[in-house]
């Protein structure tokens, strides 16, 4: 579910996402540019129960590999007798307001009052009552349903429909507040502080995932580095992983990851505050919309990899893979484990034994290190890339200008 709020969108920002306002491209432009999309090399976690498979699809589609674990699964209450008694009481006693908040939550609620035998009575019961749609696609639902909305904010923000509902007065006004998985942070409590009888409608709950194969799977992916940034597009969802981390005893590390090496990308701020208060900080689109989050990792993922001139190419060291002048090399986990300890110290010779602990359960046997170096090398297409230094251990052959660059630092 995506609970978040978009800001109003400035009429520039408008016209500069129109496709057909985009400087059209030379074909000896396309053909100079290279052939895999912005997070080619990197991996990303998907913790969204759902849409998932749209996530997944806009991430691969620019590149990225894709590692999918619902972190929660969405029960709706059909069969709730908690949703049943809240029907009831408002078609008893019929609300002045009613807040849809996600078009999932309302065709939900209408759906179960079908089942019921109560479709039509609800359905009533909203025709005669002031609707107010969190945004377009809540309004598609009750319209789908042929009722209208009285307003809409175009923020798509709660935020906003409190203001408007704190403006218009809410003491003595029943208010029922179409609930989305969890209770909505100060949104039902100012109502009440101001007055209003607020009844919340429960369509659905967050759950923990049934196999929680997938979730463990992911977390310690995240926690050994695995994946190159890790996206949320529910508080629900982060809550849930923090939740499991914790159960597990991984907590540390999955805070430790998320703080320096895991990128944390939220689809909006709601999203990210269990996060924060874990002292996380995450990266957010302006936009609170799948594409637009897709969009921040193409430009924050590439902007935090290493690119270094050697022997006379340009690499650039993603996650699971190297650019060497464009051109993208896979490379196997462990070769990765190396060539990230030669970059630490561009131009060094870093020895066997400090290379040998930077590979994931290599033991003692330096000959591990032979064998890997050997296989990156083979990788990256130009062995000359790295150099061995005889019994000392290996460099990368850092360009001369760029060596004495780095020798000064």
């Amino acid at each position: 579910m995506y609970e978040e709020q978009r800001p109003e969108q400035r009429p520039e920002q408008r016209s500069a996402q129109r496709p057909e306002q985009r400087p059209q491209e030379r074909p000896e432009q396309r053909a100079d540019r290279p052939e895999h999309g912005p997070l080619a090399g990197f991996t990303v976690g998907v913790t969204a129960a759902r849409r998932a498979d749209e996530l997944g699809a806009l991430l691969q589609r620019r590149g990225a590999a894709v590692m999918h674990a619902p972190a929660l699964r969405i029960v709706p209450l059909s069969d709730d007798s908690e949703l049943l008694a809240a029907t009831k009481q408002l078609l008893h006693e019929a609300p002045d307001i009613v807040v849809a908040t996600t078009a999932i939550g309302f065709r939900g609620w209408v759906e179960a009052a079908d089942g019921w035998g109560l479709g039509e009575d609800l359905l009533d019961t909203l025709r005669g009552v002031e609707v107010l749609a969190r945004g377009p696609k809540v309004k598609g639902a009750i319209r789908a349903q042929g009722l209208t909305e009285e307003w809409s904010p175009s923020s798509e923000s709660m935020a906003e429909v409190l203001d408007r509902l704190l403006e218009e007065g809410v003491e003595g006004r029943r208010i029922a507040v179409q609930l989305h998985g969890e209770p909505l942070p100060g949104f039902v409590e100012s109502l009440r502080a101001a007055g209003g009888d607020v009844v919340g409608v429960p369509v659905y709950r967050w759950m923990p995932p049934e196999d929680i194969g997938p979730v463990d799977r992911l977390l310690d992916v995240t926690v050994t580095r695995g994946l190159d940034a890790l996206t949320f597009t529910s508080a629900p969802a982060a809550a849930s992983l923090l939740g499991r981390a914790e159960d597990r005893g991984l907590l540390p590390e999955l805070l430790a990851a998320l703080n320096h090496d895991v990128l944390p990308a939220c689809v909006g701020p709601v999203t990210a505050l269990p996060l924060q208060a874990r002292g996380i900080d995450t990266v957010q689109p302006e936009r609170f919309r799948l594409g637009p989050l897709v969009q921040v990792l193409c430009q924050e993922l590439p902007s935090r990899a290493r690119t270094l001139p050697i022997a006379g190419h340009r690499v650039e060291i993603r996650g699971h893979a190297v650019l060497v002048d464009d051109t993208l090399r896979p490379v196997p986990p462990a070769g990765m484990s190396l060539l990230r300890a030669l970059s630490r110290r561009p131009g060094w010779v870093v020895a066997r034994a400090e290379l040998l602990r930077a590979l994931p359960g290599a033991g003692k046997d330096e000959h591990a290190v032979e064998t890997a170096m050997a296989r990156l090398r083979t990788a990256l297409g130009t062995p000359k890339l790295i150099q061995t230094v005889v019994k000392r251990g290996y460099r990368l052959a850092l360009d001369p200008v760029a060596d004495s660059k780095y020798g000064d630092d």
